[in-house]
């Protein structure tokens, strides 16, 4: 069944999640000091108000994953 699969996957890569996360401190660092300085008191989080912060998160954990992978 490909759905045994499936969830074997997804909880493999949910385990390397604190590994890859690690891995990456300072830009989740960076993209948590930018989403908390533009939703200071009720303002709401617009899109890509922190697009470049989290474009770092994202290639970072990209680049740490296959490396996990691998």
């Amino acid at each position: 069944m490909s759905g045994v699969n499936a969830w074997t996957r997804s909880r493999e890569r949910m385990r390397l999640f604190p590994e890859l996360l690690a891995q990456c401190a300072a830009e989740a660092t960076a993209y948590g000091k930018c989403v908390t300085a533009t939703t200071v008191g009720k303002q709401e989080l617009k899109k890509d108000l922190c697009l470049k912060e989290f474009e770092a998160l994202k290639t970072c954990f990209t680049t740490a994953a296959k490396k996990a992978g691998k």
